[in-house]
């Protein structure tokens, strides 16, 4: 079961994004429910129509190069609650029940790697 998706409409919102030369635009997911951002990826228009209609993630993988269904291999889909548009228009929002760990490494959030000052300066010693 999807979103509501009115076709016409959808296309007209599809029509005014800014994709890159590639095809694509960064998608973010973010759990509904905690508000914790899960992971960032990239969609082009056919993951996106996907996302919108079947009511799951779809993503494009830039290293496969090919479309991407969350979880169509771990089981750890993501569910989607809403699909929103920065006031660019060249980042996408998905909010949504992860049904698993997100992240390929078995974490929760892709995001569990926090960088400090420290971390910048440690980088630089070593550069010099």
């Amino acid at each position: 079961m999807g979103l509501p998706y009115n076709s016409l409409k959808g296309e007209r919102l599809i029509s005014n994004l800014k994709f890159n030369e590639k095809g694509l635009i960064p998608a973010i997911a973010q759990d509904a429910d905690t508000g914790e951002v899960l992971m960032l990826a990239y969609m082009n228009e056919e993951a996106l129509r996907r996302t919108l209609s079947s009511g799951e993630v779809w993503f494009y993988s830039r290293s496969r190069q090919e479309l991407w269904h969350k979880g169509a291999t771990s089981g750890n889909r993501i569910k989607v609650r809403s699909v929103w548009k920065d006031c660019d228009s060249d980042t996408i929002l998905v909010t949504g029940k992860p049904m698993g760990p997100v992240c390929h490494t078995g974490n929760k959030t892709c995001f569990f790697q926090k960088l400090t000052q420290q971390d910048i300066e440690t980088s630089h010693q070593e550069d010099a």
